[in-house]
């Protein structure tokens, strides 16, 4: 049995902790760390210590770490972290809920994110850092942008696309073949047919 690759987690808040459950329940990865901007060097989040703030990505491989997972909600600082993370050589860790349903023809952007009994389905696409977050639905060929967000329970229909930074807050859903362009926001519960 091959050993879980230690792995930083950006960002100690709310989504943050929840991959911090993912990741003890998948087995696939170790959280060695939290990078954080808002608690102190040395702070213990569920058991894990922070570090540091975001300005060590840089100095993550001189401490044995290569992947990282940004588990920022704000789409735009995901994206800029994620960029940072790369140019500084460090792999971007996809992962996925052990109690999520991923279609075998789906394909997830390095970074992304499916939390608990979300669902993505045939031959649908996440961008890179998209987040499907629990119970939301990503159906058939829908099409998730680079840097998305997914709120609980949100869904996108069949043939579906959201453009880059896009985020359907929770309950929101779109009807089949429905298209929306980058950064658009979706409030809780609302839909477009």
């Amino acid at each position: 049995m091959n050993q879980p690759t230690p792995l930083v987690v950006v960002g100690a808040g709310g989504h943050g902790r929840s991959v911090l459950e993912l990741v003890r329940l998948s087995g696939a990865h170790r959280v060695v760390a939290f990078l954080d901007d808002q608690h102190p060097p040395g702070t213990d989040i569920m058991g894990v210590p922070v570090w540091g703030a975001s300005s060590l990505l840089d100095d993550l491989s001189t401490r044995g770490v290569a992947a990282v997972h940004v588990a920022i909600g704000n789409n735009g600082t995901r994206q800029a972290l994620s960029e940072r993370a790369r140019a500084a050589g460090l792999t971007l860790a996809t992962l996925t809920h052990p109690r999520a349903f991923v279609s075998p023809s789906a394909v997830l952007g390095p970074g992304s994110a499916v939390m608990a009994l979300a669902a993505v389905g045939t031959e649908a696409v996440l961008g890179d850092g998209a987040i499907v977050n629990m119970g939301a639905v990503v159906d058939h060929h829908a099409q998730v942008g680079a840097y998305a967000h997914l709120g609980a329970n949100a869904t996108m229909a069949g043939g579906t696309r959201i453009g880059a930074r896009a985020w359907l807050q929770a309950g929101s859903a779109l009807g089949y073949h429905v298209h929306l362009p980058d950064g658009t926001v979706l409030g809780p519960g609302e839909g477009r047919a």
